[in-house]
């Protein structure tokens, strides 16, 4: 049987060489091959979707031919393959993940406005597609000061703990497992709380932040114990933390290896597939690179 690739979906630009750069990390981790793909938009002959896969450059490609040119020095054994597509991105890119590991992308190809944070073909591949996504950002994004990190490397993991997604602790495990790294799992809650009365009556008793808190950080704990087992060589940190999730997640960004995020779950009131706002939020301001983690099959 063999094992589902790693894929990077190229177009020539800086975004996209880095998104590469990082699958190739991930395939050589995981020892699975890579799958370079480039999507050319538009068919010379006039056909979408002509699929054309060697284990050489498909030939007239210059974005394949650089890239390998690029892997050829650092592959260090690894198997890459290269695949040229015919068609629009924003449709192909999402299937490429029905039979791969991971998808990679920069946060904005050769075609995207330049005054994006992210590339639609970015967002609409880690909305749709049925394996994890890893948005590559641009370096130099702002991330304020002060979360605290502490020393070595960090995965980072949002934790709803009223709903809690076991497919995105599942993999942000594995990640930290791979990369020898700690994990942060930040479990926001609201601060402070907002009572609304109706005239003539009583206010409700005043919780204490502190209770909240460690109310929070024990459910968080339970939710990364059966995890923790699995993984017993990974240290994991449940933050019980006050305020927005997407903000903390975005601050806790800054010099972490990865941050890892869950895609909505379709429900009967929202059947179409989303990205939720945390998720939408992180996925255009985090200085790090961003897994989007798809529901397992049955919560799709």
């Amino acid at each position: 049987m063999s094992t589902a690739p790693v894929i990077a979906a190229v177009d020539g630009s800086d975004d996209s060489l880095r998104a590469l750069d990082w699958a190739a990390d991930a395939a050589r981790r995981r020892a699975a091959p890579l799958r370079v793909v480039h999507v050319r938009q538009y068919a010379a002959w006039g056909q979408p979707d002509v699929l054309v896969a060697s284990e050489d450059t498909p030939a007239g490609d210059p974005v394949l031919d650089e890239v390998r040119d690029r892997l050829h020095a650092g592959a260090g054994g690894l198997t890459v393959e290269y695949v040229a597509l015919e068609g629009a991105p924003a449709a192909l890119l999402p299937e490429l993940g029905s039979d791969a590991q991971l998808l990679v992308l920069g946060s904005r190809g050769r075609g995207g406005f330049a005054s994006l944070l992210l590339g639609s073909n970015g967002m609409t591949a880690a909305r749709d597609a049925r394996c994890p996504v890893v948005v590559v950002p641009r370096p130099g994004r702002q991330v304020d000061d002060g979360f605290p990190a502490g020393p070595g490397p960090r995965v980072v993991v949002g934790l709803d703990v009223d709903s809690p997604d076991e497919a995105t602790l599942t993999f942000a495990f594995a990640q930290a497992a791979s990369r020898g790294a700690r994990l942060q799992a930040i479990a926001a809650y609201p601060w402070p709380l907002q009572s609304w009365v109706a005239a003539g009556e009583t206010v409700p008793p005043v919780i204490d932040q502190d209770e909240v808190e460690q109310e929070t950080r024990t459910l968080a704990e339970g939710f990364l114990a059966p995890h923790l087992k699995d993984h017993p060589n990974v240290r994991a940190d449940a933050l019980a933390l006050p305020g927005d999730a997407a903000g903390l997640l975005v601050a806790a960004s800054k010099g972490a290896e990865l941050v890892v995020v869950g895609r909505h779950r379709r429900s009967l009131l929202a059947p179409a597939r989303m990205l939720g706002s945390v998720t939408h939020a992180v996925l255009l301001h985090a200085a790090a690179p961003i897994a989007v983690v798809p529901p397992t099959p049955s919560e799709e």
